[in-house]
Formats: structure tokens, sequence, C-alpha cells
């Protein structure tokens, strides 16, 4: 269920230990900012899973609602609508991200409503605000080349003010592991447990077709 478009150049199980990787890289990214609470939030079903794989190192909330809209909306109506604090979500699988742009999110946050975090590909890696909004996600088409033309789009409807990030890179499709082994390769201590996956799968990813996009 992870990580389906790599699923058809890689062995499930390989993908699945991948995603493994991702995530725990990711949980040690987003706790190293230290003056942050981090929370994984995701499906009802996937609480007694996600728990396992986490193994106390963060909490785990069951989302409001099926897909990714909902579960970015449940984000911000737990916990920024409360106390009106910033909050940063984020995807499972960037354990790439310098943390220096997850820094420059809460900072943006500062001066607009929304921040946004572009990938090259039309959709976005994060999303921060310090407000719940409810309707922000309805419709975005997360998941297709347009879902940061949409956010915006309804950003502009509510009259939200928004910041960027740096445009970025997730792990989606071939090139995308290809690029992140090739950077692995120089710093493996960026993401070190997906750098030993890669090691295991260097032969086999080294084949993957290299995405040429932006950086």
């Amino acid at each position: 269920m992870v990580k389906t478009r790599l699923a058809q150049s890689l062995p499930v199980e390989a993908v699945t230990e991948l995603y493994c990787c991702l995530l725990d890289d990711t949980m040690a990214l987003a706790r190293s900012l230290g003056t942050v609470e981090v929370v994984i939030m995701c499906p009802a079903s996937d609480v007694d899973e996600l728990n396992r794989l986490a193994r106390g190192a963060v909490a785990v909330v069951a989302q409001k609602g099926e897909g990714l809209a909902a579960g970015l909306t449940s984000v911000f109506a737990r916990f920024a609508a409360p106390a009106r604090q910033g909050v940063i979500a984020f995807n499972s699988d960037s354990p790439h991200l310098p943390a220096a742009v997850l820094r420059s999110a809460f900072e943006a946050l500062t001066d607009h409503d929304v921040v946004i975090g572009p990938t090259n590909d039309g959709g976005y890696y994060l999303v921060g605000a310090k407000a719940a909004h409810p309707t922000l996600f309805y419709g975005d088409g997360m998941g297709t080349e347009s879902a940061l033309e949409a956010l915006l789009a309804r950003a502009r409807e509510l009259q939200l003010s928004v910041g960027f990030t740096e445009p970025f890179y997730d792990i989606d499709e071939q090139g995308d592991l290809a690029r992140l082994a090739a950077e692995l390769r120089l710093a493996p201590a960026r993401a070190p447990r997906t750098a030993v996956w890669l090691k295991q799968w260097g032969r086999t990813v080294a084949q993957l077709p290299t995405g040429t996009d932006g950086p």
C-alpha cells in the first residue's frame, strides 16, 4: 500500500522496507528541531501499525475521515486551532529535506497565514498554518500535478496570505529515488537508515532513470 509507483520496479518487500527507513529518518529530521512537538497523523486504521513503526519516538494520532485532504484538515483542526500556534505538516518520506527548510517554514508563519513548500512536479511537500481553515484542502487534487495550483486558488478564495519555502522533491518515482541515492552517497548522515537501504539495493537503484527537474 506504500510507494506503489516504486513497486513497479522493485520487490514489494524492498519498497516496504524503504518506506520504514524513510519514515524513521524523517522522524529524526523533525525531532532534530528540538523545540517542536512531533506527531504522526494517519487514518485510524493505521494507528497501531504506525505506533509499532514509531517505537514510542513520537505520538501517533488518528485523523478524522479518509484521504490526504482529511488528514491535513485534521492536523490543523487539532493542533493549530486551540492556541493559534504555528503547525507545519509535511510528508513521511522527506529525510533529505534540510532542517533549515522546516525552520524557515515556521518563520514564514510570522508574516503569513499559510506557508507552502512546492515540489517540482506541481504538488507540495509541506504546508503550514497557525489556524484551522476547514475548507482549505477541499477538492485540492492532492496527488496530482495540479495540487499546488488548486491549493493556491483555495487560499486566494479564503483571502489567506501565502509564504513559500524553497522548491524541493519528494520520493515518489524511480528518478526521485535515484537522485536521493546519489545525494546520500555523498552525505549518508542526512538519512542514515535510508542510506543503508540504498547500499543494499544500490545496483538496482543505480539502473533507475534519474529525473532532470529542478533542485
